[in-house]
């Protein structure tokens, strides 16, 4: 799993335009794990991308690392709410 972490963290840091402020934690479900990722506020739409592109691909490729583990890994993006 500290594969897909890693690799998570290393995509989303290449992405955003403040990479320190960049938080990437693990989450415990049901159905697997849920990567959360938190960011600036202004990098948000930088991760989730045009018409959600860039998140979309960003979880496809986190599904396929993760699958070598055999295990299943959900990208999340964190706002603020």
């Amino acid at each position: 799993m500290e594969n897909v972490v890693g690799f998570v963290e290393a995509a989303v840091k290449q992405l955003v335009n403040e990479p320190d402020e960049v938080n990437v934690e693990v989450v415990n479900d049901r159905h697997g794990k849920i990567i959360k990722v938190m960011v600036s506020p202004n990098d948000v739409g930088r991760i989730i991308g045009k018409d959600g592109r860039v998140i979309t691909n960003l979880r496809t490729m986190a599904n396929a690392v993760a699958s070598k583990s055999r295990v299943k890994a959900v990208v999340k993006v964190q706002t603020e709410d």
